[in-house]
């Protein structure tokens, strides 16, 4: 079987562990890159095969491509590439509005291609584990699920705020553990940092199934947390998405001794259990699937409704901050 010919536009934070990947993925050959602040000396050095605009990376007739662009840019490139027959993951958000986002679907319709978004957390083994739990029924009912999601600044965004970059990844991936749609948000944001887009945001939102979801996102903390707290009835499920850990905190069952807290209604701790499980790269096992799909194996990537259906749930969190009203979706 011959490899499949990958191009990459984009070489920024997230185009370098990309351009990374797709180089060790087996049946890929990565046959040349785009992006207009790489010089061909640099790319010389890094061993990448750059290319001095998209239509010479279609020039190349490549079976497909990643966009690892800024957001504003994900529109026009997902048009061009579409056109041109190519398949394409594109780097989340899907597009920086989600009346861009649904253009793009339009884009893809009826010509098919692959078409998949890039939201990486739907394949670190920790959130996979956990909703492989949920499912089975571990924690029971679900309550609530709350996600922390803070650090610094990243110099490389700057054309959209915290809500559509990192807000987006919280908001798929509750959705997807759960199983259960957005039904409306209400949130708060600030602009504490001097930049355009707002650099803070905590949203409270009730999903289509009963369950409350809390997200706190911002760019403001020197403390980088990547956390989701699943809560039921028989217990909590806590992943930390960075070292890919997964914990389970169980309710108690034990009798309590202490007369003061056996008159406690409510819930004491039981056993905790740390998971072992396998830690590959998030990033290597979605372009795995990513080429997988195109090979016609299977489907497990995130398509372009479903990223779109994100956008709009984030743009319901700025929409719910400006009005201070909670917006049903």
């Amino acid at each position: 079987m011959s490899e499949l010919r990958a191009v990459l536009v984009g070489l920024g934070q997230m185009g370098r562990h990309h351009a990374r990947a797709l180089g060790a993925l087996e049946g890929v050959e990565l046959v040349g890159v785009h992006d207009p602040a790489l010089t061909r000396e640099s790319a010389a050095v890094a061993g990448l095969p750059l290319q001095d605009g998209v239509d010479d990376l279609l020039a190349l007739e490549p079976d497909l491509a990643v966009v690892a662009t800024p957001t504003s840019t994900h529109l026009d490139l997902g048009r061009r590439l579409a056109a041109a027959g190519v398949h394409t993951l594109i780097e989340k958000p899907v597009a920086g509005s989600a009346d861009d986002g649904r253009s793009l679907v339009e884009a893809f319709a009826g010509t098919g291609l692959v078409a998949g978004v890039g939201h990486i957390e739907r394949y670190n083994p920790a959130l996979q584990e956990m909703r492989r739990r949920l499912d089975d029924g571990q924690v029971g009912e679900i309550y609530q699920v709350a996600t922390r999601r803070t650090g610094p600044y990243p110099a490389r965004i700057g054309d959209v705020g915290v809500a559509l970059d990192l807000a987006t990844h919280d908001i798929d991936l509750t959705a997807w553990v759960t199983r259960s749609a957005y039904r409306s948000v209400s949130a708060h944001t600030a602009h504490r940092s001097g930049r355009v887009h707002e650099d803070l945001v905590t949203a409270v939102a009730m999903l289509d199934n009963g369950i409350v979801a809390n997200h706190v996102v911002n760019w403001l903390s020197p403390l980088k947390e990547r956390i989701t707290v699943v809560t039921g009835e028989r217990g909590s499920l806590v992943a930390d998405t960075v070292a890919m850990d997964l914990t389970f905190y169980a309710n108690g069952v034990a009798p309590v001794e202490w007369e003061t807290l056996r008159s406690f209604k409510g819930v004491v701790q039981g056993d905790v259990i740390r998971y072992a499980i396998a830690k590959p790269e998030p990033l290597a096992v979605e372009l795995t699937c990513f080429r997988d799909a195109v090979l016609g194996l299977h489907d497990h990537v995130v398509g372009l409704a479903e990223a779109t259906r994100v956008v709009e749930v984030a743009e319901a969190l700025l929409a719910s901050a400006r009005s201070g009203t909670t917006v049903p979706l």
